[in-house]
Protein backbone atom coordinates (compact mmCIF):
# COMPACT_ATOMS: atom_id res chain seq x y z
CA UNK A 1 0.00 0.00 0.00
CA UNK A 2 2.61 2.55 -1.06
CA UNK A 3 2.36 5.88 -2.90
CA UNK A 4 -0.62 4.88 -4.98
CA UNK A 5 -4.37 5.08 -5.06
CA UNK A 6 -4.85 2.09 -2.72
CA UNK A 7 -4.66 4.26 0.40
CA UNK A 8 -8.06 4.88 1.96
CA UNK A 9 -9.98 7.97 0.88
CA UNK A 10 -11.63 8.71 4.26
CA UNK A 11 -9.75 8.79 7.59
CA UNK A 12 -11.09 9.07 11.14
CA UNK A 13 -8.62 10.58 13.62
CA UNK A 14 -8.87 9.85 17.34
CA UNK A 15 -8.69 12.56 19.94
CA UNK A 16 -9.64 12.97 23.58
CA UNK A 17 -12.80 14.81 22.59
CA UNK A 18 -14.17 12.02 20.34
CA UNK A 19 -13.04 9.07 22.47
CA UNK A 20 -16.50 8.15 23.76
CA UNK A 21 -17.86 8.01 20.18
CA UNK A 22 -15.05 6.08 18.47
CA UNK A 23 -16.51 2.58 18.40
CA UNK A 24 -19.71 3.85 16.80
CA UNK A 25 -17.83 6.13 14.41
CA UNK A 26 -15.55 3.27 13.29
CA UNK A 27 -18.57 1.06 12.66
CA UNK A 28 -20.19 3.79 10.53
CA UNK A 29 -17.04 4.39 8.48
CA UNK A 30 -16.96 2.80 5.03
CA UNK A 31 -15.29 -0.60 4.80
CA UNK A 32 -11.65 -0.10 3.87
CA UNK A 33 -11.41 3.42 5.27
CA UNK A 34 -8.58 4.57 7.55
CA UNK A 35 -8.18 5.15 11.28
CA UNK A 36 -5.42 7.26 12.84
CA UNK A 37 -4.99 6.65 16.56
CA UNK A 38 -3.47 9.48 18.59
CA UNK A 39 -4.90 9.53 22.14
CA UNK A 40 -2.04 11.60 23.57
CA UNK A 41 -4.08 12.24 26.72
CA UNK A 42 -3.70 8.68 28.05
CA UNK A 43 -0.78 7.20 29.98
CA UNK A 44 1.13 4.43 28.17
CA UNK A 45 -0.77 1.41 29.58
CA UNK A 46 -4.14 3.12 29.06
CA UNK A 47 -3.18 4.23 25.57
CA UNK A 48 -2.15 0.67 24.64
CA UNK A 49 -5.34 -0.88 26.05
CA UNK A 50 -7.58 1.65 24.28
CA UNK A 51 -5.70 1.10 21.00
CA UNK A 52 -6.19 -2.66 21.21
CA UNK A 53 -9.93 -2.37 21.78
CA UNK A 54 -10.33 0.09 18.88
CA UNK A 55 -8.02 -1.95 16.65
CA UNK A 56 -10.39 -4.92 16.93
CA UNK A 57 -13.33 -2.77 15.79
CA UNK A 58 -11.32 -1.27 12.91
CA UNK A 59 -9.97 -4.64 11.78
CA UNK A 60 -13.51 -6.06 11.64
CA UNK A 61 -14.30 -3.27 9.13
CA UNK A 62 -11.16 -3.86 7.05
CA UNK A 63 -9.79 -0.44 7.99
CA UNK A 64 -6.17 0.67 7.69
CA UNK A 65 -4.90 1.41 11.21
CA UNK A 66 -2.22 4.05 11.73
CA UNK A 67 -0.56 4.84 15.08
CA UNK A 68 0.87 8.20 16.05
CA UNK A 69 4.06 6.77 17.54
CA UNK A 70 7.33 5.16 16.52
CA UNK A 71 7.63 2.51 13.86
CA UNK A 72 8.76 0.02 16.48
CA UNK A 73 5.67 0.68 18.59
CA UNK A 74 3.42 0.51 15.53
CA UNK A 75 4.78 -2.95 14.70
CA UNK A 76 4.50 -4.14 18.31
CA UNK A 77 0.92 -2.91 18.65
CA UNK A 78 -0.24 -4.28 15.29
CA UNK A 79 -0.72 -1.03 13.36
CA UNK A 80 -0.24 -0.75 9.60
CA UNK A 81 1.81 2.42 9.86
CA UNK A 82 2.76 5.65 11.57
CA UNK A 83 1.57 9.27 11.61
CA UNK A 84 3.63 12.34 12.39
CA UNK A 85 6.05 14.95 11.08
CA UNK A 86 7.96 13.97 7.93
CA UNK A 87 11.15 13.23 9.86
CA UNK A 88 9.39 11.13 12.50
CA UNK A 89 10.56 7.52 12.56
CA UNK A 90 13.49 8.20 10.24
CA UNK A 91 15.00 5.97 9.04
CA UNK A 92 11.60 4.47 8.48
CA UNK A 93 10.47 0.88 8.38
CA UNK A 94 9.57 0.13 4.77
CA UNK A 95 6.90 -2.41 5.75
CA UNK A 96 4.91 0.37 7.44
CA UNK A 97 2.90 3.17 5.87
CA UNK A 98 4.08 6.64 6.89
CA UNK A 99 1.52 9.47 6.87
CA UNK A 100 3.34 12.79 7.17
CA UNK A 101 1.74 15.82 8.80
CA UNK A 102 2.34 18.88 6.60
CA UNK A 103 1.52 22.52 7.32
CA UNK A 104 3.70 24.41 4.82
CA UNK A 105 5.92 24.03 1.75
CA UNK A 106 9.05 23.30 3.80
CA UNK A 107 7.38 20.29 5.47
CA UNK A 108 5.96 19.14 2.13
CA UNK A 109 9.40 19.24 0.49
CA UNK A 110 10.76 17.18 3.38
CA UNK A 111 7.91 14.65 3.10
CA UNK A 112 8.58 14.43 -0.65
CA UNK A 113 12.31 13.90 -0.19
CA UNK A 114 11.89 11.29 2.55
CA UNK A 115 9.36 9.26 0.58
CA UNK A 116 6.32 9.55 2.84
CA UNK A 117 3.39 7.47 1.62
CA UNK A 118 0.87 10.29 2.00
CA UNK A 119 0.72 13.84 3.33
CA UNK A 120 -2.00 15.13 5.64
CA UNK A 121 -2.04 18.82 4.71
CA UNK A 122 -3.63 20.99 7.38
CA UNK A 123 -5.41 22.93 8.65
CA UNK A 124 -7.50 23.53 5.56
CA UNK A 125 -10.46 25.12 7.37
CA UNK A 126 -11.06 26.40 10.92
CA UNK A 127 -10.98 23.65 13.51
CA UNK A 128 -10.96 23.23 17.27
CA UNK A 129 -7.56 21.52 17.02
CA UNK A 130 -5.98 24.73 15.70
CA UNK A 131 -7.61 27.34 17.91
CA UNK A 132 -5.07 30.01 16.88
CA UNK A 133 -7.22 30.70 13.83
CA UNK A 134 -4.43 30.09 11.29
CA UNK A 135 -5.79 28.07 8.38
CA UNK A 136 -4.55 27.41 4.86
CA UNK A 137 -7.85 27.90 3.10
CA UNK A 138 -8.76 26.21 -0.18
CA UNK A 139 -6.31 28.10 -2.41
CA UNK A 140 -3.19 27.46 -0.31
CA UNK A 141 -4.22 23.84 0.34
CA UNK A 142 -4.60 23.18 -3.40
CA UNK A 143 -1.27 24.92 -4.10
CA UNK A 144 0.53 22.65 -1.62
CA UNK A 145 -1.31 19.57 -2.87
CA UNK A 146 -0.13 20.24 -6.45
CA UNK A 147 3.48 20.00 -5.24
CA UNK A 148 3.06 16.69 -3.40
CA UNK A 149 4.74 13.61 -4.84
CA UNK A 150 2.37 11.35 -2.91
CA UNK A 151 -1.37 11.16 -2.19
CA UNK A 152 -2.67 14.11 -0.18
CA UNK A 153 -5.22 13.86 2.62
CA UNK A 154 -7.03 17.12 3.48
CA UNK A 155 -7.30 17.74 7.23
CA UNK A 156 -8.68 20.51 9.38
CA UNK A 157 -12.35 21.33 9.65
CA UNK A 158 -13.14 18.67 7.05
CA UNK A 159 -16.45 16.93 6.51
CA UNK A 160 -18.22 15.56 3.42
CA UNK A 161 -19.55 18.97 2.43
CA UNK A 162 -16.14 20.67 2.63
CA UNK A 163 -14.45 17.80 0.79
CA UNK A 164 -17.00 18.25 -2.00
CA UNK A 165 -16.45 22.04 -1.99
CA UNK A 166 -12.69 21.46 -2.38
CA UNK A 167 -13.22 18.82 -5.03
CA UNK A 168 -11.01 16.56 -2.90
CA UNK A 169 -11.99 12.95 -2.28
CA UNK A 170 -9.21 12.02 0.18
CA UNK A 171 -9.77 13.63 3.60
CA UNK A 172 -9.57 13.10 7.35
CA UNK A 173 -11.54 14.42 10.30
CA UNK A 174 -11.99 14.26 14.04
CA UNK A 175 -15.31 16.01 14.61
CA UNK A 176 -16.51 15.72 11.00
CA UNK A 177 -16.73 11.92 11.27
CA UNK A 178 -17.39 11.40 14.98
CA UNK A 179 -20.97 12.61 15.39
Amino acid sequence: MRRDQSLPKIWLISDERNDAMLEGALKRMPRGSGFIYRHYHLDDPGRFDRFQSLRRVAEARGQTIILSDSGLTAREWGAHGTYGPPRANWPRRRELIHLATVHDMRELRLANSLGSDAALISPVFPTRSHSDGHVLGAVRFLHLARHALMPVIALGGMDRHRASFLGWDRWAAIDGLSG
